[in-house]
């Protein structure tokens, strides 16, 4: 390739290659963009503009990185958007999808109409990962209280930085599941979470940039993909207020048998399963009573 390209130039050889390599192209925009350290209407409208040989350099390696590995994009740049803002994300932690927003929105929509402007309601985001969901919350529902579980070191290292980069606090603390809430004997109004619920067998089902970069403690769970939902769902009890709501991010074949755990152990409660943008059964919600 020549030294001095036009940015449209180098795009068009990134997208090409990342065609052929069965990769996705638009990959090609996210990485230069990052490289050019662009806004998004910069970075189109500068197109005609030539990219030095060092931008060239690095962004073709990123490319053919990403191409023949699979590394994510997100590892790459070091980042993910989650409900507008950037997130920091690395290996040790599950890149955030956008489905996850929608389990964010269900519970803020839950707070808007359940608590008054001057009610201060507890949640807890269990298995927080990069934080993304208890540092959205924390910031959109101002009067809330949020704590964060995380059995990984590392992912609270993560998570922990995040909620300080965007001015939001949340109290993080470490341990399996809900378990450093029932050690500090707390109560809570609200649990969410959107814990490991892939079975090992759907492994091989599974594009490298998930099973190769992801954590396996994220991504999956014994008992065919349920037993996180298990070990939360038997804590419960001892943390819930008189009343509580309970929101769980599924598998989309995994609502029957979220729902039927639910009511074997709470048999007043009527969970519903609620769908996705993409029509996809997605989260498994249920207002709970001692």
């Amino acid at each position: 390739m020549q030294n001095k390209w036009k940015q449209y130039e180098v795009l068009e050889w990134a997208s090409l290659f990342l065609e052929k390599h069965h990769r996705e192209p638009r990959v090609a925009e996210l990485l230069l963009q990052h490289e050019l350290q662009m806004t998004r209407s910069a970075f189109f409208a500068n197109m005609r503009e030539r990219i030095t040989p060092k931008v060239k350099a690095s962004f073709e390696a990123a490319i053919i990185q990403h191409a023949k590995t699979g590394v994510p994009v997100q590892h790459l740049i070091g980042k993910e958007t989650f409900w507008g803002r950037d997130f920091q994300v690395n290996k040790d932690v599950l890149i955030p999808r956008p489905e996850t927003e929608e389990l964010v929105a269900f519970t803020i929509s839950y707070v808007q109409e359940h608590f008054s402007n001057d009610a201060t309601p507890r949640i807890v985001d269990v298995g927080t990962g990069s934080g993304v969901i208890a540092t959205t919350l924390t910031l959109e529902l101002p009067n809330a209280q949020v704590f964060a579980t995380d059995i990984s070191t590392a992912a609270l290292q993560v998570a922990e930085e995040n909620a300080k980069q965007l001015r939001a606090n949340v109290h993080f603390l470490q341990g399996d599941f809900l378990q450093p809430i029932i050690d500090q004997q707390g109560t809570v109004d609200i649990i969410i979470s959107n814990p490991p619920y892939i079975s090992r067998a759907e492994e091989p089902l599974l594009s490298d940039t998930v099973k190769d970069f992801d954590p396996e403690i994220a991504l999956f769970a014994d008992e065919e993909g349920l037993a996180a939902y298990k070990k939360i769902i038997k804590q419960v009890p001892h943390v819930m207020k008189e009343s509580c709501m309970l929101s769980l991010e599924i598998g989309h074949e995994q609502g029957n048998a979220v729902s039927d755990m639910i009511k074997s152990k709470f048999p007043q409660s009527a969970p519903k399963v609620i769908q996705d943008i993409n029509k996809k059964d997605r989260i498994v919600t249920a207002l709970l009573s001692k």
